[in-house]
């Protein structure tokens, strides 16, 4: 049986168990399933048939299993019809996969009954593929005879008794009808015979709950709690968080004279002593006086006095009231006026005191006001009275009286409430120039420094070759000095121009200040010049003067001579070979391809017809990275071949680009010139 049906029959199983309550039964749900799954439909995205959750889990695991089956089948056919897999490469999807592994895994089985070897695969293959191979070796593995085997008598066969074929299977386990089976948590192995266990946490059949983790057992799975219980809880054998009784595991803080209860997930700490009344106990367990005096209420009636004793209090009657501004004279007999005025420390607080019968009054210093509940000289706020009257800038008040001070920029006036410009230039706060303006100052730097953006006084250096730009600022290199920078060129090959930025190449060959012998003719290039030498071949000549310096336009060209009666020299159809010199950059820019040679026919050659030869131009050699190519224009009148640059070249490099401009009748080729570029890419592009 396939696993996939093995863990759906698994899955039913325990969803029956599950859900009850539904009218429509797992079993119509998945029969659905498997009929859709016929139907090759989406095994995702199912037409419900029930709201239950457990019926749509049914849907899609059946539907799933019927497609997996006929996937399956498919790959086993193309191995059985076709003996090999190579149909199944040509597609990634997951379809195709199920496809070829089941086809590969048939293969296996027909290899095996091929080599006469046991259809029961000793590799280590999964399940299902050990099944495949399995059902494709014995599909094709004859009896010992080489004949189909001779089927039995129904009587013979109905005489066989099931107990005997159930000793003669050799099950492992148990045994129905003659079949090997399993007991609950195993399934039956390739061999048909050997139970092994079943993965319930590998194959997502257990029943964990969240925060706990599945371990597998022989035949069965356990579900072991991995969130923490937390402080005060422990993990019992049975997989419960239990409370920790600190106060019997002796693992409590409490201290002597406190004695420990034991509450869940924690304890308390509580006195051992209680204490009496009149005393309240303390986190500590001591007994603490309480002043009952000091209670809202008063413990004592109308009339009386209440004075705290330990642990209790007493009441005593008044005598004689006084009200507020009087107390009682010395014999306690009446109430006299108190002078709040009398002594250093009067109730005014330094201010002129007036006492009055039963009370007082205050004459405030200026900067004051007297209040009348408080009966005291309070500071009289003039910055917050008068807002913007009193001070040009900030207004600070201080007792009995007020401050006026000034913004940052400005200093306070003779008149001690405006504020004049302070010249902050003066004290040389920048560390080039000074500009003052209105209630501040500004620094600013000679040509070549910038304000440093830590503290704006300070002027650092502009390194100029560091910019963003400053690669364009010297065609060369770039040397930073204090204020300024300079440029330099290379060594040798180049001088730095009037400018003093860029580099100009050096022409040694104008200048005769290169080493070219009389026989060879100087080329200048950037940064140098080449001493080239143009020998015509056998059967050429050179045609035209021989100049001792190759300007980038020049030709030096070799026509065909041949002696006479030389019938090869005559066949040959390269009526002559070219050499010019070509010197370009590197690191250019390419917007689009840059033409570098124009090759033109040596008599015009108008648009081809008939009788005229076409034209056709070709690089045979030396095409660099295939940074060139030829194309052919028409330009007044005449064919031209233009060589292009496509793809910038990082020198130096030196190549030389064959060419060639073949005449073309009848496509056939009548004769060709051969024209050679020697390219020069220099490393470094002056200005």
């Amino acid at each position: 049986m396939d696993l996939s049906v093995i863990v759906l029959l698994s899955l039913c199983g325990f969803l029956r168990g599950q859900e009850t309550t539904d009218p429509i039964s797992l079993d119509d749900c998945c029969k659905d399933g498997k009929e859709r799954g016929q139907e090759s439909q989406d095994c995702t995205s199912l037409p419900l048939i029930s709201e239950s959750t457990t019926c749509r889990i049914a849907q899609e695991q059946c539907c799933t299993a019927v497609l997996e089956d006929n996937i399956c089948t498919s790959g086993i056919n193309v191995a059985k019809d076709q003996g090999s897999c190579d149909a199944l490469l040509s597609s990634s999807t997951c379809e195709t996969k199920t496809a070829k592994t089941c086809c590969e895994c048939c293969l296996l089985g027909r290899a095996a009954q091929e080599r006469g070897l046991s259809c029961d695969l000793t590799l280590a293959v999964w399940y299902q593929c050990g099944l495949v191979s399995r059902a494709c070796c014995v599909d094709r593995s004859p009896n010992s005879d080489g004949k189909p085997a001779p089927e039995l008598p129904k009587a013979q066969g109905d005489a066989q008794n099931t107990e005997d074929q159930c000793k003669a299977a050799g099950c492992s386990q148990s045994c129905f009808n003659g079949s090997c089976a399993c007991l609950e948590g195993y399934k039956l192995k390739a061999d048909a015979k050997t139970c092994e266990d079943i993965n319930e946490c590998l194959l997502g059949s257990h029943h964990c709950r969240g925060g706990e983790r599945c371990i597998n057992t022989l035949g069965s799975y356990r579900c072991q709690r991995v969130i923490s219980c937390g402080t005060g809880y422990e993990l019992t054998d049975n997989n419960k968080c239990e409370d920790i009784d600190e106060c019997e595991t002796g693992t409590h803080n409490c201290g002597a004279e406190l004695e420990c209860q034991n509450t869940a997930g924690s304890f308390r700490c509580r006195p051992r002593v209680q204490c009496g009344v009149g005393f309240i106990q303390d986190a500590l367990g001591s007994c603490i006086d309480i002043n009952e005096c000091l209670s809202v209420t008063g413990p004592c009636p109308s009339g009386h006095m209440c004075f705290n004793t330990v642990g209790s209090y007493t009441c005593q009657r008044h005598s004689v009231t006084c009200g507020r501004g009087y107390h009682l004279n010395a014999d306690g007999s009446r109430c006299v006026d108190i002078d709040e005025c009398a002594g250093p420390d009067n109730s005014c607080d330094g201010h002129g005191c007036i006492n009055l019968v039963g009370s007082y009054r205050c004459e405030c210093r200026a900067g004051f006001i007297f209040n009348s509940i408080s009966r005291s000289c309070e500071d009289i706020n003039e910055c917050r009275n008068y807002p913007g009257r009193l001070c040009a800038h900030k207004c600070e008040n201080i007792l009995g009286s007020y401050k006026c001070s000034c913004t940052m920029g400005f200093k306070l006036a003779a008149d001690g409430r405006n504020c004049d410009d302070l010249n902050e230039c003066e004290s040389s706060p920048c560390s080039q120039e000074c500009a003052n303006v209105y209630g501040s100052y500004q620094c600013y730097c000679r040509r070549g420094y910038q304000l440093s953006d830590a503290d704006g006084i300070t002027c650092e250096d502009i390194d100029e070759c560091a910019l963003p730009t400053g690669g364009h600022i010297c065609s060369y290199r770039c040397h930073n000095t204090p204020g300024s920078f300079l440029c330099t060129c290379p060594a040798i090959g180049y001088t730095l121009a009037p400018n003093g930025r860029s580099c100009q190449d050096i022409d040694e060959c104008v200048t005769s200040t290169h080493s070219c012998s009389e026989s060879e003719s100087c080329f200048n290039i950037q940064g140098g010049y080449k001493c080239l030498n143009f020998d015509c071949p056998a059967n050429y000549r050179r045609s035209g003067d021989t100049r001792p310096r190759v300007d980038r336009a020049d030709f030096i060209r070799c026509v065909k001579s041949c002696q006479p009666n030389d019938i090869s020299c005559m066949l040959n159809p390269i009526l002559s070979f070219s050499h010019t010199a070509i010197s370009l950059p590197t690191f250019r820019e390419f917007n689009k391809p840059e033409e570098i040679v124009f090759l033109r026919s040596p008599t015009p050659s108008h648009l081809p017809h008939m009788d005229s030869p076409e034209i056709v131009y070709d690089i045979l050699e030396g095409n660099v990275q295939n940074s060139f190519d030829i194309i052919k224009r028409l330009d007044h009148g005449m064919i031209v071949g233009v060589v292009r640059q496509v793809k910038p070249l990082v020198g130096p490099v030196s190549s030389v680009l064959k060419l060639a401009m073949n005449y073309v009748t009848n496509g056939v080729v009548s004769h060709r010139n051969i024209i050679n570029v020697h390219i020069y890419v220099c490393l470094w592009e002056s200005n």
